[in-house]
């Protein structure tokens, strides 16, 4: 008897800490035409031009709907960029059989205006960021000498607010799990401090975001745009640390290319990675 005791509370244990079986959908929220492929893969032709998407990354299991990146929303957005075929994200999530108010978590690539743009449309998530891209975005970037290209105040201002309802985890740094199965990882400095994901399911996959553009940067070992030039070298290094926790340069997934919608299953606006 006490080893069936022992059995069963073993079972439970392992049941209790297994990796959830996630399902992984890019969901594609508005197309942008006639992109400049050399501001995408550094060193690429200047007069070559790509159709890109905006995209965000639903993932479910383990009784969460997680998203990673939470799209745009703000109107002077419009006017800045040519953005077609535009869903607003809350309503996207919809399009994968969700709704945004049972979305439980936003995890946070990076803070440009389509990535955290839409942190208010999901009120009842807890949003994540790594620490330091929330005290540089919040703080010094808007000092002299600060640097806030792309950085929208209204989605810092709701950043800041979220933090005062207890609604903001700041994640600390490299190689976290901030799920089960679920790990962020930083380098490369697209913005400050952005962060990309790797996904425990098997095979693994790494959602990298802005960190790798399209899937080019991977295939030509070129880097993304990084907070400075000089980060371009650390860009290539994480290309090749995503890859290498990918297991496959095929599952990391980029942030912007048109193609994850071509590679996996797809129902209009919503592909299936796993």
């Amino acid at each position: 008897m006490q080893r069936l005791c022992f059995a069963a509370l073993a079972l439970i244990f392992i049941g209790a800490t297994a990796t959830p079986g996630y399902s992984i959908e890019a969901i594609r929220y508005a197309d942008s035409p006639g992109d400049s492929v050399s501001e995408l893969v550094m060193s690429a032709p200047k007069n070559e031009k790509l159709d890109t998407v905006y995209v965000i990354w639903l993932i479910r299991g383990g009784g969460r709907n997680i998203l990673f990146d939470s799209g745009f929303h703000r109107p002077r957005w419009f006017k800045e960029w040519t953005i077609k075929n535009y869903i607003r994200p809350d309503e996207a999530v919809r399009l994968a059989g969700v709704k945004p108010e049972a979305i439980t978590d936003v995890v946070v690539s990076h803070a440009h205006w389509d990535h955290m743009g839409g942190i208010d449309l999901f009120p009842n998530a807890t949003v994540w960021i790594q620490k330091e891209e929330f005290r540089y975005y919040t703080q010094d970037a808007w000092q002299p000498g600060g640097d806030h290209d792309g950085i929208d105040p209204d989605d810092v201002q709701e950043l800041v607010h979220l933090n005062t309802l207890g609604r903001l985890h700041l994640i600390l740094g490299d190689d976290i799990e901030i799920f089960p199965g679920i790990r962020a990882y930083t380098g490369g400095r697209h913005t400050y401090a952005s962060q990309y994901l790797r996904i425990e399911v098997s095979p693994p996959f790494v959602l990298a975001s802005d960190n790798v553009y399209l899937y080019r940067n991977l295939a030509e070992r070129r880097a993304s745009a990084t907070f400075s030039e000089a980060d371009y070298p650390a860009n290539i290094a994480n290309q090749e640390r995503m890859i290498q926790l990918a297991g496959s340069p095929d599952r990391v997934i980029p942030g912007h290319d048109a193609l994850q919608f071509q590679r996996f299953p797809n129902q209009g606006r919503v592909a299936k990675i796993r």
